[in-house]
């Protein structure tokens, strides 16, 4: 069977939604079989895998059943349009004119369908607009006289020798309800447009040059591009799976490993459907899909978080929620295995779960909750990756091993990266103050961070100030990475460095907690720091 592929996704506005359809021709597999063809239809809130009715409905007597499992990968469509099969209509009486001549056919355009046929071609591609499918019992079907082969040589008196694919697609669409349609059969053309025909045959296209001489030759790649005029009604099209958006996941990767899959994504949602392997024709196709498909999962899970937050304190806000990748040794072996996590930032909060929040007061199964005062976020350089995965970062957490995670973009790294930020000064904010227990000068003493004051050095027993000084005085500090720690403040008035020394059983706790202040200050004192941090 020929691949029927178009280069651009449909697009179709639906005001009282306020948001766009979207739908277009791919190829899905569970990853082991062969692909088969399907309708990819995304809305805001629910993404389709849809089949034509043809393929699942039983097939007439004497009329055997279309085959759907000889299938290639495909792209979306062109705008306006949706890919369809090449099959002709199944019909022995339907057969093609005897001779070449023009003929001049009157469609009149249905409400439900259009014109009700496909075409291929254009000359990008060195081949005439050629009518590659007639839609049973629509309006080109019901004229009688068209068929698959026919070459439209003028539509309303527009000659379309010369038009592009997409220019061919726009003059069909814009004809009005009543077009006349200039046809010129043309046998040669009818094999690669029957997706039957032996593939190395249909490797081959016509040559456009001879056109208006009825002489066309070999030449050329054929253009495996086709698109339906207005062919399409909401019943030719069946649900075969259902994937929610509302806090989906959506991923190239093979699962479980740093493997890129080729111009291929899954989605899976969170009732346990999923898409399987969703191929595309290219990587410009595979980029718009990922970028729809995402930025509605975004939008969805934004308009969840403005939901919890209703009902939180404003001290309590979310900051961030999304699917990551943990990547965890496997079996001590040198390569990663990565497995799904859901991350959540909120109040003071870092939690980590195995499945996303179904409410304010449970955040998720399995959780893992961390202090986002007393943690620290790093993004990983591309040559400090231990695999292949692309876009990760380091969560470290005092008193906890560091974890190794990765998203699919760089927009959803970007996002939290920036998400961090809020929330590190919404939990300094809210904590205000941090006291660590140290010894200066061979005594214990007390080591706190206020939020208003500063770094404040105070006798353990009697509670005394030996020193203090604000956060922006801080120059500088070095560790022993055991317990060990240097502060090197300036003074205001003379500009003489003075270092404080102290040790602090609690070293790395303490030496995260002065990072998430020194960045809220940051933030307190330029607040287009956190503005710089947005994707």
């Amino acid at each position: 069977m020929e691949d029927e592929c178009s280069s651009e996704i449909v697009t179709e506005d639906v005001p009282e939604r306020r948001h766009k359809v979207r739908s277009g021709m791919v190829a899905v597999s569970d990853g082991k079989s062969r692909p088969r063809a399907m309708r990819l239809h995304l809305s805001l809130e629910v993404l389709r895998l849809q089949s034509q009715s043809d393929d699942v409905e039983p097939s007439p007597p004497g009329h055997p059943r279309r085959p759907s499992d000889h299938l290639s990968p495909a792209a979306p469509p062109s705008p306006g349009a949706l890919s369809a099969s090449s099959q002709p209509i199944d019909d022995p009486n339907r057969l093609p004119p005897p001779d070449a001549r023009e003929r001049t056919v009157e469609v009149q355009r249905q409400r439900t369908g259009g014109l009700g046929l496909s075409i291929k071609g254009g000359s990008e591609h060195k081949l005439p607009i050629l009518i590659s499918r007639i839609f049973r019992e629509q309006a080109a079907d019901q004229t009688g006289n068209l068929f698959v082969g026919d070459a439209i040589v003028r539509v309303n008196e527009q000659e379309m020798y010369g038009r592009t694919h997409d220019q061919a697609v726009n003059i069909l669409r814009n004809a009005g309800d009543v077009v006349t349609i200039t046809v010129k059969h043309y046998k040669a053309a009818t094999p690669f447009l029957q997706h039957n025909f032996p593939r190395e045959d249909s490797s081959r296209s016509l040559n456009l040059d001879n056109l208006q001489n009825g002489d066309w030759r070999a030449s050329s790649p054929v253009s495996r591009r086709s698109s339906a005029v207005d062919s399409t009604s909401s019943g030719r099209w069946v649900d075969v799976v259902t994937v929610p958006l509302l806090m989906a996941y959506v991923t190239r990767y093979i699962f479980g490993t740093d493997k890129l899959r080729p111009n291929a994504f899954e989605v899976r949602g969170l009732n346990g459907a999923s898409t399987g392997v969703v191929q595309c024709g290219d990587a410009a196709i595979l980029s718009q899909w990922l970028k729809y498909v995402t930025d509605n999962i975004f939008g969805l899970t934004n308009l969840q978080v403005k939901l919890f937050n209703r009902t939180l304190a404003s001290s309590e806000r979310v900051e961030y929620m999304g699917w990551v990748n943990e990547g965890v040794l496997n079996n001590n072996q040198p390569w990663q295995c990565w497995r799904p996590k859901f991350l959540t930032l909120r109040s003071t909060d870092l939690v980590l779960s195995d499945t996303p929040p179904v409410s304010v007061t449970n955040w998720g199964d399995n959780c893992q909750t961390f202090q986002i005062y007393q943690s620290m976020f790093r993004v990983i350089k591309d040559s400090e990756n231990v695999d292949e995965r692309q876009h990760c970062f380091l969560l470290q957490t005092a008193g906890h091993e560091s974890r190794y995670l990765s998203v699919e973009t760089r927009q959803e790294l970007l996002r939290i990266e920036a998400a961090w930020h809020c929330a590190v000064c919404s939990a300094v904010i809210k904590l205000k103050c941090k006291t660590f227990n140290v010894v200066w000068g061979g005594k214990p003493a007390v080591l706190t961070l206020d939020w208003n004051v500063g770094f404040v050095l105070a006798d353990a027993e009697s509670g005394a100030a030996s020193w203090k000084y604000k956060f922006s005085q801080l120059k500088g500090s070095s560790d022993d990475n055991k317990c060990r720690l240097k502060l090197h403040f300036q003074l205001t008035e003379t500009r003489i460095i003075e270092t404080r020394e102290m040790e602090c059983a609690t070293l790395q706790s303490l030496l995260f907690c002065m990072h998430a202040f020194l960045t809220a200050k940051v933030a307190a004192v330029d607040p287009a720091f956190l503005s710089s941090k947005e994707p």
